[in-house]
């Protein structure tokens, strides 16, 4: 496979941050991704690397020791962590126990143990000739620790036993293994020793088993038993104390050339780093090929992580990443966009750039055709089953394969020259979308369907044939048309579709409908649309092709990347038994070209028979063997890093402290902000969380891929709450434990048991004191009730007195001149006399009954049924008087509650003063106007009578009838005045408060 460079996205120009390289190595393909001093390593130097237990990698390196969860460095050195002597770290252990050893250049040995402390072990102190070189431990729990001086330590209950060991001369290897015997090996330049075997972790003799003199560049234990032997140009495997295997296998990289380390892959394959010449992979044959595309040839460390991706420390090239690729790139598709792959008949592929070309890959080579014409674009290349290769292009028609040549179709003249989408039905016919509608060839003519047949829009993208013989058709803008015995029958957003927009359709075996749209992917099955996009876990919303594996995935090709889903998830949500679809999305990380599918062609992505998938992209042709795809089955581990509180840090999760249980907020401080991380390796950026504080909420709140990792709550009301979270891989795999972290609020003051016993006394003297409150209360309202009583017998004699007063002497005149009337019967003029007083009597009688009855009426207790009774009354006495009158007043006079205490005195007040206009003032007219106020309101009647000519005021005080006006609104709380109005006549003011006021 050709070594080459992906380069700048087309779109944009943007040039790749990560650096990404695609390499070859034996045809196995890689991906190289470095972290710089510009991505957070200390230093470009990474001398050691240590991958821990609890997920954190950690890169010893000349600036300090840094540690890495995947998407970020933090970086400890000598300034910022107590106990750690040194910032220059030459090597790093970790044991059984997760006690991390760090060896520095010429400060000794640190233990940072875990529980957080940092203690110096007393072994190479002082010079550089006694840093740590290697290190392991045995099957008793002892570690045993290698310096470059020779010194052989064993460590153990916190004590070192030193022996020396190769002292008397330099030694390029110090290296270190413990065998499945339980042997412990020694390797130098010049000796291979063999100790143990190691059945008791103390003894003051180091229990020498031989010792053989062979050259050794390297040791390294094996995941199978035993160990690996490099040294002198040979590579062996060791096991029960002897070389295994048929042959050494003979170093590929040059003589000169030192190897600095070596590791194994997950599958046991062996992995040597050289000082020089780069990173070396050997298969179970022995058969080596070299890493290319590293950022340094000169290699210090290597580590193999849990997801398999090889990581190199270089000197000065920074930290690599090398992640096996899962996508190959069809030699010769690199960087031109492809538009349409079709399969041949012998597990070939036919391309379709577009550009004027189509290309023929097959058994490894890949052979071009030119079109030979300019702006010749190509959308569609379809190998039939007869073997006839057709290709539509967007601007001059349709053309068919003869002789080696692309000429014109037969009968394609008629055609629209956009055409972007071929299909062959089961019958062998050949369909043809153009932007002019839907065109069919049966072998001999070609037939075409328009709106005018009843198709929803001419501009086809795309069609498919389901299990009875219907033909779906996807349209631009027109929405997704079924074509069944010649009629035409349209989906469109109405019926459940995201968009009207199609870009694919697809009928998969259980004959279900899938729909690619601008607007997201759309499922038709069980009778009814569900629709599925980028807030359902798939990763955007624009569909361009859709891809059956044929083992139970869907592919789906986008503008933000390639998506994989397995049809059962997406039946799953279409059912409603799962919130949300996983999905596994990929990029150029994976070995694609572009992370941007092609779109608008069709046919778009296709599947050969050896089952092979080939995904068109903006920059080349992507291909895949979906049975050799690995699942990532990782329970990505979840770390709470730090906590904030009130946006100030309350813990952090420093250098190998302890993981964060609990925190505590202080009254008043109830902003919270947690921050969490996942400690994948292969690729942070594509892990999802779920979180959720238990006891303050019941469901969890996902996040999605590549979202910042940090969860806040604004005000947590008092309590103790569990803060949990977990992770999900790049394939949907969670790790249901996660982490958690106990939260507890205090209350304020005012929540605390002390303030509530006080509050309890104080709320049972109230208690008390309401029962001595209500009990005088109702002590009140029984003399209240006594009052009103009062007042109610004083009303019934008032009213008593005016029947008595009133209708008894008005009935006792009218008796009395009635007798008159009979004495004097034999006088006519008598009689009608009498007969007049009886009528007037009588009306007056009327008019007092009508006046009480009003006064006990509680209806009438508002202000518009007062002033509409002082009108009813001024209307009848004025008119009988002779008196012209006018009414000032609001349309609408408000129907405000009065106390009758107000009425009455008001109407009585009012009645003397319209009495006074025709029996003192003798006026010819009269005004009555109402003028209101927020809190009163004021009643005047005005007339042009004689006026206040001289008027002696203290002697009308004395005179009972302005004496009783002025009594009356004194007594509801109101005033009475009487002023001159003109020259001539008087204008009486009378004033009385609203609503109690």
């Amino acid at each position: 496979m050709s070594q080459s460079r992906l380069g700048k996205l087309a779109v944009g120009a943007l040039i790749w941050a990560l650096a990404l390289r695609v390499l070859g190595a034996g045809g196995t393909r890689f991906t190289v991704d470095v972290f710089g001093t510009d991505r957070g390593l200390p230093q470009s130097s990474v001398l050691t690397l240590a991958l821990a237990r609890d997920g954190y990698m950690w890169a010893g390196t000349l600036n300090g020791l840094a540690r890495f969860d995947g998407d970020r460095f933090t970086v400890f050195d000598e300034s910022n962590t107590r106990g750690l002597s040194s910032s220059r770290v030459f090597r790093l252990f970790e044991d059984a126990g997760e006690n991390l050893w760090i060896g520095t250049e010429n400060a000794g040995i640190v233990l940072a143990r875990k529980d957080g402390s940092v203690v110096g072990v007393d072994i190479g102190q002082g010079t550089i000739e006694g840093r740590l070189m290697a290190a392991c431990q045995d099957g008793v729990g002892s570690v045993w620790l290698y310096t470059a001086n020779g010194q052989l330590g064993r460590y153990n209950d916190k004590k070192v036993d030193v022996w020396r060991i190769g002292a008397d001369r330099p030694s390029f290897c110090r290296s270190l293994v413990v065998d499945e015997t339980g042997m412990l090996w020694v390797g130098t330049d010049w000796s291979l020793m063999a100790v143990g075997p190691l059945t008791a972790p103390k003894g003051a003799d180091l229990p020498v088993a031989r010792e053989l003199a062979v050259g050794n560049d390297y040791l390294l234990s094996r995941r199978a038993g035993g160990f690996w032997r490099l040294g002198r140009g040979r590579i062996e495997r060791w096991q029960g104390g002897l070389p295994v295997g048929e042959a050494a296998w003979a170093y590929p990289w040059r003589s000169d050339v030192h190897v600095s380390s070596a590791c194994e892959d997950l599958e046991g394959n062996l992995i040597v780093g050289t000082y020089g010449d780069g990173v070396w992979l050997f298969d179970r044959d022995g058969v080596a090929s070299r890493i290319s595309g590293l950022s340094h040839s000169y290699i210090w460390s290597l580590l193999v992580d849990r997801e398999g991706c090889l990581w190199v420390g270089t000197d000065g090239g920074g930290l690599n990443r090398v992640k096996r690729q899962v996508f190959g790139v069809t030699e010769g598709s690199l960087g031109s966009t492809v538009q349409s792959a079709t399969p041949d008949k012998k597990n070939g592929v036919w391309i379709g750039y577009n550009g004027e070309r189509v290309g023929h890959w097959n058994a490894g080579s890949m052979e071009e055709y030119s079109l030979h014409q300019l702006d010749l674009y190509v959308r569609a290349v379809l190998e039939d089953r007869a073997g006839r290769v057709w290709v539509a292009t967007y601007s001059h028609g349709l053309f068919q394969l003869r002789d080696g040549k692309f000429e014109r179709a037969a009968g394609s003249a008629i055609l629209q020259p956009q055409i972007s989408c071929l299909y062959e039905d089961r019958a062998g016919m050949i369909w043809a979308g153009t932007q002019g509608g839907l065109a069919r060839w049966d072998g001999e003519a070609w037939k075409q369907y328009t709106t005018a047949e009843g198709l929803s829009a001419n501009g086809v993208r795309a069609v498919a044939e389901d299990a009875g013989g219907r033909l779906w058709i996807g349209t631009d803008w027109g929405g997704l048309n079924c074509l069944e015995s010649g009629k035409f029958r349209t989906y469109t957003k109405t019926n459940g579709l995201p968009s009207n927009n199609i870009a694919s359709v697809y009928v998969d075996a259980d004959g279900v409908i899938w729909v690619g749209t601008s607007g997201g992917l759309a499922r038709f099955g069980e009778g009814h649309w569900t629709t599925f996009g980028k807030e359902q876990g798939l990763p955007g919303n624009a569909m361009g092709y859709l891809l059956d594996d044929g083992r139970g995935d869907l592919w789906v090709g986008t503008t933000a990347g390639l998506a994989r889903t397995a049809k059962r998830s997406l039946e799953e949500y279409a059912n409603g038994r799962v919130r949300n679809v996983l999905c596994r999305t990929y990029n150029q990380a994976d070995g694609l070209p572009a992370a941007e599918c092609a779109s608008g062609s069709q046919p778009g992505a296709c599947r050969t028979a050896d089952g092979r998938l080939w995904f068109p992209t903006i920059r080349g042709l992507a291909w895949l063997d979906p049975a050799q795809l690995q699942v990532n089955t990782n329970r990505l581990p979840v770390v709470i890093e730090s906590v904030l509180v009130e946006g100030v840090p309350a813990r952090t999760n420093s250098f190998r402290a302890p993981p964060l249980t609990e925190v505590v907020l202080a009254p008043g401080k109830a902003r919270l902000e947690v921050r969490y991380t996942s400690l994948n390796l292969a690729g942070r950026d594509r892990a999802r969380f779920r979180y959720r504080m238990q006891g303050h909420e019941t469901g969890w709140t996902e996040t999605e891929a590549g979202s910042l990792p940090v969860a806040y709550y604004s005000k947590l009301p008092p309590g103790e709450y569990r803060f949990q979270v977990s992770a999900c891989n790049e394939d949907g795999v969670w790790n249901e434990t996660g982490a958690w972290l106990k939260v507890r609020v205090l209350p304020p003051f005012y929540l605390t048991w002390w303030f509530i016993g006080l509050m309890s006394a104080v709320l049972l003297g109230g208690i008390v004191g309401s029962v001595h409150y209500v009990s005088t209360q109702r002590l009140h309202r029984e003399l209240e009730g006594m009052r009103q009583k009062e007042a109610l017998e004083h009303e019934r004699a008032r009213i008593a007195r005016d029947l008595h007063d009133q209708l008894g002497a008005n009935l006792t005149q009218i008796a009395l001149v009635g007798e008159l009337a009979e004495a004097d019967r034999n006088l006519p003029e008598e009689v009608e006399s009498h007969a007049q007083q009886i009528c007037q009597t009588a009306r007056d009688t009327t008019r007092a009954l009508d006046e009480i009855v009003w006064t006990v009426n509680p209806s009438n207790d508002t202000l518009s049924g007062l002033i509409n009774y002082v009108c009813k009354y001024a209307q009848e006495y004025l008119q009988i008087a002779g008196v012209r009158y006018r009414v000032d007043a609001p349309a609408q006079v408000p129907a405000t509650p009065i106390s009758p205490e107000l009425r009455h005195n008001v109407f009585l007040a009012a009645k003397e003063a319209i009495t006074n206009v025709v029996r003192h003032a003798r006026a010819s007219a009269a005004v009555l106007r109402l003028q209101l106020a927020e809190r009163s309101f004021t009643l005047e009647i005005e007339d042009n009578g004689k006026g206040l000519r001289g008027f002696d005021a203290a002697a009308a005080a004395s005179r009972n009838g302005l004496r009783n006006m002025r009594k009356r609104m004194e007594d509801v709380g109101g005033t009475f005045s009487i002023q001159a109005a003109g020259e001539t006549g008087a204008v009486v003011r009378l004033t009385a408060p609203l609503n109690g006021h």
